[in-house]
C-alpha cells in the first residue's frame, strides 16, 4: 500500500454505538479485557509460529500499557504476530465490526437488562466506549512488510495509511472521551488487569511496572503441584480466609476441555455457605466471579477456579443454562467432589469426622437436591452419636434396630444432658444427633429412600425400652380406681387444660418425674419452617403431651397430699413437676420462666413456713 484509504463500513443498524454504549456503560471495564485479551492471543499466535518459523524481534513477550495524561491517550501494545494491510481490512473492518453489529441489532429494543449478556465480548470495537478516537500501529511478522495505521473517530469511517513502525506487533491508541479519565490512572489499571488479565500466559506491564501474576497454578500438571503450591494460591486468591480443609485439582481433556481447582473452606458460620468464591476464566482470561449455572447451588460454598477454554467470552446466562457442555460440566464437578469426599472417608475416616463439622452442611444440601450425589454419598453420610462417636445410617441401624425395635432414635446436639438421653442411655440405647436447620429435611428425605428406616425423635414418644412393663400393676381402691388412674386426675386438675394431654407410665427409672413429649411431626413442623416468628412456634409447640413416671418419689408425695389433708400443696406440686418438664423441654418463654420462678418461690415459702 503506498497511499492513504479511506473507507466507510456499511452499516445496517443506525447509531451502533449509542446502542451498545447503552448497555455497556456500567460494565465499560471490559473493552481493558477485550484489548488486552486480543494481544495476548496475537502472542500466542506468534508463540505457535515460533515452532516452525524463524523471524525476526526475538521471543521477549510482553504487553505494554502506557498512558499520556495531557494528551488524554491509552495504549495497549503487543509484540504478537501483527497484521498486514489485508488482514486489517479482514480482522477490524469486517469481522471485529460485524460482532458488534449483531450486538446492537439483537439488544437495541431489549428492556430487561437483567437478561442481558454479562460480559459482551465485543473484542476491538468495545474501545469505542471509552474513545472518541482510536488509531491501530501494527506490523507483521512476515518478513517485507509494510507497517499499517488505521484511525476512525466513529468506529464506522476510517483511514488506512502506510507508516513506518520498526518492531512487530499491534499498538491501540485509545483518544479518551470525557467521561472515561479514570483509566489514566496507573492504579486503577493494574486492578484492571488483576481482576481480568492476572493469569494470561504472558507479562502485562502498566507504565513499566508487572501488573500481573502470569502463570495459573490450574494449568500445571497435578502431580507436579506441590502442597504449599496450592495452599499459597488459595492465599493469593482469597486472602484472609485461613487455610482450606483440601482441594480439587480439575485437568479433563475428553470429552470437554477443563481446567481448575476448587478448595473446601473452613465455615465459621452457615450463612456463608450461600457465598460463591469461585472464579469463572475462558482461556485464563476471567470471565466471572458467578458460575452458579456451572456449579450446582450446595457446592456454592466452595472457592477457586474453573477455566473452561471452549467457554465464549461473551457468555450470557441463558446460554449456561442451556448449553449441554455446561451440564457435563456441572456432573463432572459433582462427581470429582463425591470422589474425593469418598477417598478421604474410606483412606482416613479420622480425618473426614474432623471435618465433617466444615463439610456437613453442603454434602447435606447435596444429599437433598442432588440424585446423583445421593447415590454416592448415601452411605458416607455421618452423624455424631450420644457414645462420643460417629456413624453413618447404615451403621447405626446395623447395629442398633433389634434393640431398637427398627426405630432410629435421634436428638439435637444440645439436649446430650437432657432428661431425654438420661434416660435412654440409662437403659443402653443410643441416639444420632442432630445439629441443623437442614437435619429435620434430611431425615425426611432417607425415610423416603429408605422405607425400613423409621426415625423417632427422643422427646416426641417414650421409648418402650423405657417403660418398665414388669412394674407391679396397680391395685384399685375403693373407688375402683388404679394409682395411675388417680396420679392423671390429680395432673389434669392442676394443670392449665389447653393443648395439655397427661399420660402415666411406670419408668425404669424414678429420677424422672415428668417428660414432655412433642408429636414427632410437629416437631419436624417446627424445625423446617425456622421462618416462622416466635408466636408462630409457640403456638405450634403448644399441644403436648406431660408424661408422668409413677415410680417417681416425688409424683407419689404430691398426690398424698391431693388425697390426704392438703390438696392444694398437691395440686402446686404437681404443677411445679409440669413447670421442671416444660424447663428441659425447653418450650418456655421469658415470661413463662418469670411466672414459674414465682410459683416456686411462693410454694416454698409456703413450706419452710408451716
Amino acid at each position: 500500500m503506498s497511499a492513504e484509504e479511506t473507507g466507510k463500513i456499511s452499516v445496517e443498524t443506525e447509531n451502533i454505538f449509542p446502542i451498545i454504549k447503552k448497555w455497556l456503560y456500567s460494565e465499560k471495564d471490559i473493552f481493558l479485557r477485550e484489548l488486552v485479551s486480543n494481544a495476548s492471543d496475537a502472542i500466542t499466535k506468534l508463540k505457535k509460529i515460533s515452532l516452525s518459523e524463524e523471524f525476526e524481534g526475538g521471543n521477549d513477550y510482553k504487553i505494554d500499557l502506557n498512558f499520556d495524561v495531557d494528551n488524554r491517550i491509552l495504549s495497549i501494545e503487543d509484540n504478537g504476530v501483527g497484521m498486514t494491510t489485508e488482514e486489517v481490512k479482514k480482522y477490524i473492518n469486517q469481522i471485529a465490526f460485524s460482532g458488534a453489529t449483531d450486538f446492537a441489532k439483537q439488544y437495541q429494543n431489549a428492556e430487561n437488562k437483567a437478561e442481558i449478556i454479562g460480559h459482551f465480548g465485543l473484542g476491538f470495537y468495545s474501545s469505542f466506549m471509552v474513545s472518541k478516537k482510536v488509531t491501530i500501529e501494527t506490523k507483521s511478522y512476515k518478513r517485507d512488510q509494510t507497517a499499517v495505521l488505521w484511525s476512525s473517530e466513529s468506529g464506522t469511517e476510517f483511514t488506512i495509511s502506510p507508516i513506518e513502525k520498526e518492531s512487530r506487533g499491534t499498538k491501540i491508541s485509545l483518544y479518551l472521551d470525557g467521561d472515561s479519565g479514570e483509566y489514566l490512572d496507573k492504579w486503577k489499571l493494574k486492578e484492571l488487569i488483576k481482576k481480568y488479565c492476572d493469569f494470561l500466559p504472558v507479562g502485562i506491564y502498566v507504565q513499566g511496572e508487572k501488573a500481573n501474576r502470569e502463570k495459573p497454578l490450574w494449568s500445571e500438571e497435578p502431580a507436579k503441584v506441590t502442597q504449599e503450591d496450592y495452599k499459597d494460591f488459595y492465599s493469593y486468591l482469597f486472602p484472609f480466609s485461613g487455610e482450606s480443609l483440601f482441594h480439587i485439582h480439575l485437568n479433563v481433556d475428553y470429552p470437554f476441555r477443563l481446567q481448575g481447582i476448587l478448595y473446601f473452606p473452613k465455615l465459621t458460620h452457615e450463612l456463608e455457605a450461600s457465598k460463591n468464591g469461585i472464579k469463572l476464566f475462558c482461556n485464563h482470561v476471567f470471565v466471572s466471579d458467578n458460575a452458579s449455572e456451572l456449579i450446582p447451588q450446595f457446592l456454592t460454598i466452595l472457592k477457586g477456579t474453573i477455566d473452561i477454554p471452549d467457554l465464549p467470552l461473551n457468555v450470557s446466562r441463558s446460554y449456561l443454562q442451556n448449553d449441554p457442555l455446561v451440564k457435563k460440566i456441572s456432573n463432572h464437578i459433582i462427581k470429582k467432589v463425591a470422589d474425593r469426599l469418598i477417598e478421604d472417608f474410606k483412606k482416613n475416616r479420622t480425618k473426614y469426622e474432623e471435618n465433617w463439622n466444615d463439610i456437613s452442611l453442603f454434602v447435606k444440601y447435596g444429599v437433598l437436591t442432588d440424585e446423583k450425589f445421593y447415590d454416592a454419598m448415601k452411605d458416607h453420610l455421618i452423624f455424631k452419636n450420644s457414645e462420643g462417636g460417629y456413624s453413618t445410617t447404615s451403621e447405626y441401624w446395623e447395629k442398633n434396630k433389634e434393640k431398637n425395635q427398627n426405630k432410629i432414635f435421634y436428638a439435637n446436639e444440645t439436649e446430650m444432658g437432657s432428661v431425654y438421653m438420661e434416660l435412654l442411655k440409662s437403659q443402653g440405647l443410643e441416639a444420632l444427633l442432630v445439629d441443623s436447620k437442614i437435619d429435620s429435611h434430611l431425615i425426611q428425605h432417607l425415610e423416603m429412600k429408605n422405607p425400613e428406616w423409621k426415625f423417632q425423635r427422643v422427646d416426641s414418644e417414650i421409648a418402650d425400652q423405657i417403660v418398665d412393663k414388669e412394674a407391679s400393676k396397680d391395685l384399685v381402691n375403693e373407688d375402683n380406681k388404679t394409682e395411675s388412674d388417680r396420679i392423671q386426675t390429680l395432673f389434669q386438675t392442676s394443670l392449665p387444660t389447653e393443648g395439655v394431654e397427661v399420660k402415666v407410665e411406670a419408668l425404669k427409672s424414678a429420677d424422672v418425674p415428668g417428660v414432655i413429649l412433642l408429636p414427632e411431626f410437629m416437631r419436624r413442623m417446627s424445625e423446617m419452617n425456622s421462618m416462622l416468628n416466635r408466636d408462630d412456634m409457640k403456638n405450634i409447640l403448644k399441644s403436648h403431651t406431660l408424661m408422668v413416671n409413677s415410680k417417681s418419689p416425688l409424683v407419689k408425695s404430691a398426690l398424698q397430699a391431693f388425697e390426704g389433708v392438703n390438696p392444694e400443696k398437691g395440686k402446686k406440686l404437681a404443677r411445679i413437676i409440669y413447670d421442671l418438664s416444660l424447663l428441659s423441654a425447653k418450650v418456655m418463654d421469658e415470661k413463662e420462666v418469670s411466672e414459674y420462678t414465682k410459683r416456686t418461690t411462693e410454694f416454698l415459702q409456703e413450706i419452710f413456713s408451716t
